[in-house]
């Protein structure tokens, strides 16, 4: 599709729906663990690149300020929002997810070729390619 002007009356800057979000507005979003603590935020948002759909979100946290984080790629299934919290909640606590795949690059996009297996599994859901 082409990019298309907005047309008379439509709003150019509006990006998201009741149901649909703009990536931008996703990334730096906060997570909450099942226990409803605040774990981190969501680092980047990953889409598949002909099909379109969502391979993980990013969770980071473990540093300070944002330096010396882990980044930890979730399915984007174990993600629920939670307008009350304005953010999202996931059925793990923080401790479950200090055990999961990680990485420390989040420019590192060689990680996911070996992983991506490995991600799903751990949280035993199917991968988005399948």
């Amino acid at each position: 599709m082409l990019h298309q002007e907005p047309r008379a009356g439509q709003d150019p800057y509006v990006k998201d729906t009741p149901s649909l979000i703009a990536s931008d507005k996703v990334e730096g979003t906060k997570v909450y663990g099942a226990d409803g603590k605040h774990i981190g935020s969501i680092a980047r948002v990953l889409l598949e690149k002909r099909g379109g759909r969502v391979g993980y979100a990013v969770l980071s946290f473990g540093g300070f300020l944002g330096i010396g984080d882990d980044y930890y790629p979730l399915p984007w299934e174990k993600l629920r929002y939670d307008e009350q919290l304005d953010g999202y909640r996931i059925d793990l606590t923080k401790d479950q997810i200090t055990g999961a795949p990680r990485y420390r690059d989040l420019d590192d996009d060689t990680w996911y070729n070996d992983k991506g297996r490995t991600i799903y599994d751990y949280y035993g859901i199917p991968p988005y390619w399948m």
